[in-house]
């Protein structure tokens, strides 16, 4: 990074600079325009003589705003810029032509801009147009607006005097207009003019050039013309043990989130989809006709129908259910599982289901697993059912290998019968465990070693508003017990897939579990849901964040509680008496660090720094790695001491290939790295070697500055295909196959060799231009409890690199050491990992496939 900024500071240098006869100062112009929808944000344009304007870049954004929902808001309407007589830059905009609140930020130097606020004036109307100006007598700043959401224009105006708290808005005669039109390229754009020095015109260009240039370098491919390369690339590696270091242990773990159907018809096991009849329209925001209690349902014929009813249900946390009405034995309510119900020949299944019966005379309920022209594949029956509402279990054995069962429960009984909670399991799942996972996923998953888990996700876990925060007692309990709710990515969860089953997987896969849980705020892209304003809505009401507090200290307990206490003994009754040894927690994902995140985090984090001052509370720096949220997501973490915390970005190859000394410029002072969400991405978003390799590049150069960086997880992880939300994803997957990627194997080959000590080498490549040195990356490591050396060698270029390798001192145990290969064109999809043994010695020689990752593990006497 720092070779680039200086690279970057030469290209403004020769660029040139303000020269002799330029005047002091000039006029800027702030404004915006309606391009890309009004999300291109505020623009600059500069006039020596406020006539005359020249744009500052083409549609160059110095300030986006972060308002509401990706697509449907995150515009900039009519900003108007001001400058305080301290010299702060104040910028307001309108958000959209409904809601009752504009947007403020400020900046120092009209490049960086500070945290976003958006207060809410007059929340039964609109906020448009609005300025702001500076009363002397009152010594307050007055922002005025016009309202028009009752069909005539209104003006009303607050005052404020730290842009924090406003006064109740006040009807007034009319607005200023201080705006003013100015001529760019032929177009009239209306914003605001000042008169500023030139040195704050040279800024603005200087800030516009280095991006444009630091775009170009993003924008760069793995790909290298061969033709480049006339003489062979050589590489020598000599290692330096006098210079080891610890690095973390837990580099490699994975997130999981439930997107792309990754929980319900994915890792979590049930094999019949609304099992409970609690598909809402909601979950798809009434976007889809077909979405409500019905769906995945149907009936035999038309002897048999039935409604979704709700009166004196199984649990109040499960309130629907189907009310049967049976004429004709023999007819059945079916499910059609998810996209079919997949069976393997000789399995067992454990059926469940909750049934009562009004009925005088009553049945057994036979059930089946049958095909699509009636085909049976197994039965069984249950006990007679009862008048109240009763668990029934049964056991059924698959006849036959098949992709699309379904399943059909058959009333012996004519009349009402009601059904709830119909369940179908594998008993293979993962470690058998009752409720458990897909035995086939949760194992790809394990073998790449992770060293934690986070989940439930990160936007899930914050939620798409406030009543959508993912609630963590309401997945705990009998499955029947668990409050499901609508699914930010836009389908439903069962919570069948809730916190005990995460700790469960994570000790069951020797992996340390970290929760994430809101910070009091949902989602930054929250939509409005009945609230007046999207976005952060505003956070959890402080009246009731005291509560929400004690939640988060409660899931504590419930983790590592002992069996005594509350919810150490609703953990015991799960069937865990002894602790998850819970010690990591994140609170917070990709929030936009406001006043209104900061007030709420600060009190969940001092509360588990007072009661449990054992946990590491891990932060959150926002989605990306730089802009505003970054820093001052940092800043709170500086200043609160926060131990750690979680950093995402999704970047080009370019990107990484240009910051390969990202973490080598982290201050060691201050929190550790949770790199908690990463890929590389690529016009079409799929993962191929180029993906991977770049991936490979950047975790050879975070695995340097594992003392720094504490862990990492790639995401997302899990995708159903046909039922993708985003892309690319680490693993994909239908009802019977697996699909790893080739990233997968990038993460596996980390994660199977990780160590906890890095070993410095010196490194010389035969080609030193810039093109061929940032396509070569190297890792030695040595896991201290084995006692090996692992060599990661990385090679992006379109040829072999002979490398010698110089291990002098080196005691090797076994001169045959494991050698593993991931290669392939930068195209390909779907490679896997060979392997094989290599010879080695103090001083031994490799050569590196073109476009390839190898693994080389030594044995060495401890």
């Amino acid at each position: 990074m720092k070779n680039i900024l200086l690279l970057a500071f030469s290209v403004l240098i020769c660029l040139g600079k303000v020269s002799a006869n330029e005047p002091d100062s000039a006029y800027i112009f702030a404004y915006a325009t309606a391009k890309n929808n009004h999300t291109n944000g505020l623009h600059f344009a500069w006039s020596i003589d406020n006539r005359n304007w020249h744009a500052i870049g083409s549609e160059h954004s110095f300030l986006k705003s972060d308002y509401g929902r990706w697509g449907s808001q995150k515009k900039l309407f009519s900003p108007f810029l001001f400058q305080s007589a301290d010299g702060m830059w104040h910028c307001i905009w309108s958000l959209n032509d409904t809601d009752g609140a504009f947007a403020h930020a400020s900046s120092a130097d009209l490049v960086y801009w500070g945290r976003q606020s958006y207060p809410v004036v007059l929340p039964d109307n609109n906020v448009l147009e609005p300025e702001i100006a500076y009363d002397r007598t009152s010594q307050n700043y007055v922002i005025s607006w016009i309202s028009n959401k009752s069909g005539d224009d209104r003006f009303y105006s607050v005052t404020t005097k730290d842009f924090k708290n406003y006064s109740e808005p006040k009807k007034i005669a009319g607005k200023p207009n201080n705006k003013q039109v100015a001529l760019l390229n032929g177009n009239e754009e209306t914003g605001t003019i000042r008169k500023v020095s030139r040195e704050v015109v040279d800024k603005l260009i200087d800030a516009q050039k280095l991006t444009a240039y630091k775009y170009g370098q993003w924008a760069e491919r793995a790909y290298l013309n061969p033709n480049e390369l006339k003489e062979p690339v050589d590489i020598s590696i000599r290692w330096m043990p006098e210079k080891e270091k610890s690095i973390s242990d837990m580099l490699i773990g994975i997130f999981f989130e439930d997107i792309n159907y990754a929980a319900d018809g994915g890792l979590y096991a049930e094999l019949i989809q609304n099992r409970d009849f609690e598909y809402n329209p909601d979950d798809k925001e009434r976007k889809d006709p077909n979405w409500n209690g019905y769906k995945a349902w149907d009936v035999s014929d038309n002897t048999i129908s039935f409604v979704i009813d709700s009166i004196s249900p199984i649990h109040i946390n499960n309130k629907n259910y189907a009310a049967l009405n049976v004429k004709n034995i023999g007819s059945g309510l079916i499910n059609e599982g998810w996209d079919g119900i997949a069976l393997k020949q000789g399995e067992k299944y454990d059926f469940s289901v909750f049934a009562r019966s009004s009925e005088m005379k009553k049945g057994k309920i036979t059930v089946r697993l049958i095909g699509k022209n009636g085909e049976v594949y197994g039965e069984a029956s249950t006990k007679v059912i009862a008048k109240d509402w009763k668990k029934y279990e049964v056991v059924i054995t698959a006849g036959q290998t098949v992709r699309d069962a379904r399943l059909v429960l058959l009333p012996q009984q004519t009349g009402r019968v009601d059904l709830d909670m119909i369940s179908l399991f594998p008993q293979n799942t993962f470690k058998r465990r009752k409720n458990g996972l897909r035995e086939d996923l949760a194992q790809t998953l394990a073998d790449m070693k992770p060293r934690f888990v986070r989940f439930p996700g990160g936007c899930v876990a914050h939620g798409d508003g406030l009543k959508n925060i993912y609630r963590w007692e309401n997945t705990i309990g009998e499955p029947e017990e668990r409050k499901p709710q609508r699914n930010l990515w836009g389908y439903h969860q069962t919570a069948g897939l809730g916190y005990f089953e995460y700790f469960q997987f994570c000790e069951d896969i020797g992996a340390e579990p970290i929760p994430v849980v809101a910070a009091g705020v949902p989602c930054q892209n929250s939509a409005h849901h009945g609230c007046v304003i999207g976005g952060q809505q505003g956070g959890i009401p402080m009246n009731e964040m005291a509560e929400y507090v004690q939640s988060v200290l409660n899931l504590i307990e419930y983790a590592n509680g002992d069996v005594k206490t509350e919810w150490g003994k609703k953990r015991a009754k799960a069937g865990h008496p002894n602790p998850f040894n819970l010690k990591y927690i994140g609170v917070g994902n990709e929030d936009l660090i406001t006043a209104i995140f900061e007030e709420r985090f600060t009190m969940i984090y001092n509360a588990i720094k007072e009661k449990y001052p054992e946990i590491t509370v891990i932060g959150t720096t926002g989605p990306f790695c730089e802009g505003t949220d970054y820093v001052e997501g940092w800043d709170l973490a500086t200043k609160l001491t926060i131990p750690m915390v979680d950093e995402h970005y999704y970047q080009s190859p370019g990107w990484f290939l240009n910051n390969q000394d990202y973490y080598d410029r982290y201050d060691r002072t201050k929190s550790k790295v949770y790199l908690g969400e990463y890929a590389a991405h690529i016009p079409g978003r799929h993962n191929n070697i180029e993906t991977a390799l770049c991936e490979a590049l950047h975790m050879a150069n975070v695995e340097r500055n594992g003392d720094i960086v504490t862990m990492t997880s790639y995401a997302p992880l899990l995708a159903k295909e046909g039922y993708t939300q985003w892309n690319p994803d680490l693993i994909y997957f239908n009802n019977t196959e697996v699909k790893p990627t080739v990233g997968y194997y990038v993460q596996k080959l980390y994660g199977q060799h990780a160590g906890d000590a890095y070993i410095p080498a010196s490194t010389h490549i035969s080609d030193g231009r810039a093109e061929i040195t940032k396509r070569i990356a190297s890792s030695i490591v040595r896991d201290n409890t084995t006692g090996d050396v692992i060599i990661k060698l990385v090679n992006i270029l379109p040829v072999h690199v002979k490398t010698k390798l110089d291990l002098s001192g080196i005691t090797i145990a076994d001169k045959s050491a494991r050698l593993e290969t991931l290669k392939g064109t930068l195209d390909d999809k779907d490679v896997v990992v060979k392997e094989d043994r290599i010879e080695v010695d103090s001083i031994f020689d490799y050569q590196m496939p073109p476009h390839s990752f190898s693994v080389i593990r030594i044995k060495t006497h401890k």
